[in-house]
């Protein structure tokens, strides 16, 4: 018996280029010894950048490429970063300086200025509630700093990233602390839960809905459809009772039973409505059995109306016969 070579499954590098932001995959094949926390040059949409190795992920497609790591960051390449991090803050002066002067950007707030490792890409970012030119701005800029210079518009989430801070729960920020993507929040999800609609209790500081309301969001959807809802006549050990509230953390509803309330957990429930229609259902005849000897629970008005149906039919046939006999 030969022993057969196994297969080992490829896998790409994550690399992330904010402290919490999205992990963009590498292949580093040239580099076999990469390990996590290693800082890496990549060439991006947005030109060279520098990032760090958070993880080795395993491929889901065989036939995608991915863009190769260029070399491993030199010591050089960490002084120069932090060199260009520090004139940051004096880009970010320069630039609310020129749009003072120019004028028009009353409605806009400029968030931040970011360079990238080496200095040759200057981006800044700022937020408006709608669209801005910022051609002429941009035109003034560019001939100031001799990096490359890029204006990126972001949204209110974005803002909150980048400015960290605390939440309304008195803990840092989600979005600046582990959150590297928003996902799609609405109104539904605070009702699922049964968060009051008041804009103070499920608006962040950022002015959108509370990214946290989207975290218990399916256990509370998986809950509540085990679960009968308001209004609802159910059984219970304490008596036949209405369902006034729906607990889906507890896996349990507020019932009023007689004239007290009592908290009943759902293997105690008793589904009375639906038990009720099924018996209904199954004491009514079958069109298919005369007698009504079957129990599939079908009305037994469409077996009348087919007799009725049928009777005209044999007369017809009767005189039929009767009408060939003279012949």
């Amino acid at each position: 018996m030969t022993d057969q070579p196994i297969e080992q499954q490829r896998t790409v590098a994550g690399v992330r280029f904010q402290r919490v932001g999205k992990l963009y995959h590498f292949d580093y094949t040239e580099y076999p010894t990469l390990q996590a926390g290693d800082y890496v040059v990549v060439e991006t949409t947005r030109g060279r950048q520098m990032g760090e190795v958070v993880n080795f992920n395993a491929v889901e497609e065989e036939n995608r490429d991915y863009k190769p790591i260029l070399r491993m960051a030199t010591p050089r390449d960490l002084i120069l970063r932090h060199h260009w991090e520090l004139q940051q803050d004096e880009a970010l002066r320069v630039l609310r300086q020129k749009a003072n002067e120019q004028g028009g950007f009353r409605d806009v707030k400029w968030v931040a200025a970011l360079y990238n490792y080496d200095g040759s890409l200057l981006t800044f970012l700022y937020t408006a509630e709608d669209k801005v030119n910022v051609s002429k701005l941009w035109s003034d800029l560019s001939k100031i700093f001799p990096a490359t210079v890029e204006m990126r518009q972001v949204g209110p989430r974005d803002v909150a990233k980048l400015l960290g801070g605390f939440g309304a729960c008195g803990e840092l920020r989600c979005c600046s602390t582990f959150l590297t993507d928003f996902s799609p929040i609405s109104i539904k999800m605070a009702k699922a839960q049964g968060i009051s609609l008041n804009p103070s209790e499920i608006t962040g500081m950022c002015g959108r809905l509370r990214c946290c309301l989207v975290y218990e969001y399916e256990q509370y959807v998986q809950a509540r459809q085990q679960l009968p809802k308001k209004n609802k006549r159910i059984g219970t050990p304490y008596g036949e009772g209405r369902v006034l509230d729906v607990l889906p953390l507890q896996d349990a509803v507020l019932v009023a039973v007689g004239d007290g309330m009592q908290v009943v957990k759902r293997e105690e429930i008793v589904p009375l409505e639906e038990l009720e229609a099924l018996a209904k259902k199954s004491s009514e005849p079958c069109d298919k059995h005369e007698g009504g000897g079957c129990d599939c629970g079908a009305n037994p008005g469409g077996a009348e109306a087919k007799a009725d149906g049928d009777q005209p039919k044999a007369e017809t046939e009767s005189e039929q016969d009767e009408a060939d006999d003279s012949e």
